[in-house]
């Protein structure tokens, strides 16, 4: 577990199929540890546990004593997660990663060479107090690979992700690569995907007292976007014929819809169009609602 500068590509788990999970000695970064272990097992790939910091020193030609090294807590703080993870798995294959970089550049290095990036966050905190305060907001736009935000569990027990996959769709243009995600995560539990997608009903259906006004269109809206998850749909249940396939369209917003569709889930995907800037950190209100308040573990993956 050698310190790595910004230059140095050479580890050799980058040359292999990884899931990677960002450390920073947190009880939530140990539970995000804990459910990597199990996601990277299920792949039949590499776990990586990483952990960056821009200080961290040169390795001595000789081991220096506990007291006298400065990459002391770095250390801990890997072979922390590493004694968490491993009697639980005891097969996986772990790497531990050290990393003299800053912890945005070093993840979204890191998302680059992996299947998924995994981190913990603060269950129903604001947003800024995320994985690392605002490194989690970073990553959450600009990370090319699907990453998951696992909120703490108090135990110690393997995160069986007990519950359906739930996917949110937006269905305003193609999604293939979350619907690939959503559908191979169901296949891989063994467990039912629900399709969830809400649908605002036009202004004008409203009175000026908040009611709607043509009883008969919330039905006419629903069915229609009905058909739309349907066609979205139809290719990936060719595809995966073995998973069982729950549609729901809600005539609400697209946030409520999402939150409510999740309950009871054992992971939530909610894809990103990439289309921000490098230097942007705008989070839309249907992302901002699932890391805020879905009870369960949120994939956020990118798609064009």
């Amino acid at each position: 577990m050698w310190p790595r500068s910004p230059a140095d590509h050479t580890l050799e788990a980058v040359m292999n199929r990884v899931v990677t999970v960002g450390l920073d000695g947190t009880p939530e970064s140990l539970t995000a540890a804990r459910w990597a272990a199990r996601e990277a097992e299920l792949r039949g790939v590499t776990l990586r546990m990483m952990h960056a910091w821009v200080l961290l020193s040169e390795e001595w030609d000789e081991p220096p004593t506990a007291r006298d090294d400065p990459n002391y807590w770095p250390k801990w703080i890997v072979e922390q997660a590493r004694r968490s993870v491993e009697p639980l798995h005891p097969g996986l294959p772990v790497v531990e990663d050290l990393v003299a970089e800053d912890p945005v550049d070093a993840l979204l290095a890191a998302a680059e060479e992996s299947e998924l990036l995994v981190l913990g966050s603060r269950d129903m905190a604001p947003l800024a107090s995320y994985f690392l305060g605002d490194i989690g907001l970073h990553l959450m736009v600009h990370a090319r690979a699907p990453t998951v935000f696992v909120r703490e569990r108090d135990d110690s027990v393997p995160a069986t992700d007990d519950g359906d996959v739930a996917v949110a769709l937006g269905l305003h243009g193609p999604c293939d690569e979350l619907l690939e995600f959503a559908f191979a995560a169901a296949a891989r539990r063994g467990v039912t995907l629900r399709a969830v997608h809400g649908r605002n009903l036009p202004a004008s259906a409203y009175t000026r007292g908040g009611i709607v006004a043509d009883p008969y269109l919330p039905g006419v809206v629903i069915r229609s976007a009905q058909r739309e998850l349907a066609d979205a749909l139809r290719p990936w249940r060719e595809k995966y014929p073995d998973v069982p396939v729950a549609d729901t369209v809600r005539a609400e917003s697209p946030a409520r819809a999402l939150v409510r569709g999740a309950a009871g889930a054992g992971l939530l995907a909610v894809g990103r169009r990439e289309r921000h800037p490098r230097t942007a950190v705008r989070v839309g209100n249907v992302l901002g609602a699932a890391v805020h308040h879905a009870p369960c573990p949120v994939a956020i993956v990118p798609h064009g």
